[in-house]
């Protein structure tokens, strides 16, 4: 395992629960959410209040909405070599995943502040998603078997990144592979979805090792973003435009389908977020051709 040093920024602002944004007098709670045109978002996550926020994978800006009124603004500029993908939102802190680039970022989930740049890894990268526990914020990366751990003091990132090579009996194959991933409760087990070979694994935050769920059967390729809520996992699958629910054992090794959630207006989504018992993805729309003009938008899951 190798260790990193990044520059953390000093100043932080202080944390403020979200004001509504737009009018009070829309339609709550909108099954649709527009996002910005041209965005290629891929990355959703919840944060205090009914915040929610995007990201782009064309420039790295993020997009801060309101769920009751289905309106937002960009709250992080986009620039010139960066990437917004994976997303949560922790302790006021927005972390974000920084795709090829091998970095992730960290801003003030209120103001958009740049709190920390994350120098993750100079080789082959994606790094695809985040989860966030009370010591670590812990990044996949799509196109290695390798963790990244970055240490936490109340809250906020002390400049060391751990990496951590995945073993055990993870499968690294060609193509996409650790996408999805949360932490239980208690920050004791990580749950990683690889994409193409649609294993679920249980893996160890100490030390890497990855022991595979039995999920009985159930189908998880192109299995992308996850959510867990208690003993519930969200999976998405994104080509497929579908949500798999499984229902997680005590020991976390092994899952019962529950259900496959689907929606008319699903357009190959990919991570998931939930806002007291509402469920909402993001449309990626991965087939449809990338340009300032193309249409994005969050879809909260019919009947929740």
């Amino acid at each position: 395992m190798r260790t990193r040093r990044v520059l953390v920024t000093s100043a932080l602002a202080a944390v403020f629960a979200v004001a509504p944004l737009g009018s009070a007098t829309a339609e709550p709670f909108p099954d649709i959410i527009p996002i910005p045109t041209g965005s290629l978002p891929e990355g959703i996550a919840t944060g205090t209040g009914t915040s929610i926020y995007a990201g782009s994978r064309a420039d790295g800006s993020v997009w801060l909405g309101d769920l009751r009124t289905g309106e937002g603004d960009i709250l992080v500029e986009g620039t010139e070599g960066r990437m917004a993908v994976g997303m949560k939102v922790r302790n006021g802190l927005l972390f974000v995943s920084g795709g090829s680039f091998g970095d992730a970022y960290v801003y003030d989930a209120t103001t958009g502040a740049e709190v920390a740049v994350l120098d993750l890894t100079d080789g082959p990268a994606f790094i695809n998603d985040v989860t966030v526990t009370r010591d670590a914020a812990y990044f996949t990366n799509s196109s290695a078997a390798e963790l990244y751990a970055v240490e936490l003091s109340a809250g906020v990132p002390t400049g060391s990144v751990e990496t951590l090579p995945l073993t055990g009996e993870w499968q690294q194959v060609a193509g996409f592979n650790a996408n999805g991933i949360a932490a239980t409760p208690n920050g004791s087990m990580l749950l990683v979805i690889n994409s193409t070979t649609g294993i679920l694994y249980n893996v160890d935050p100490r030390t890497g090792e990855a022991v595979a769920v039995d999920t009985g059967g159930t189908s998880l390729t192109q299995g992308d973003g996850i959510l867990l809520r208690g003993k519930t996992l969200y999976v998405v699958r994104n080509q497929s435009n579908v949500v798999v629910e499984l229902r997680m054992s005590s020991d976390y090794l092994s899952a019962t389908h529950v259900a496959d959630l689907t929606d008319p207006d699903f357009d190959v989504p990919t991570t998931i977020a939930a806002q007291g018992s509402r469920l909402y993805v993001v449309n990626a729309r991965f087939t449809a051709p990338p340009g300032p003009t193309t249409e994005h938008d969050i879809v909260k899951i019919d009947g929740e």
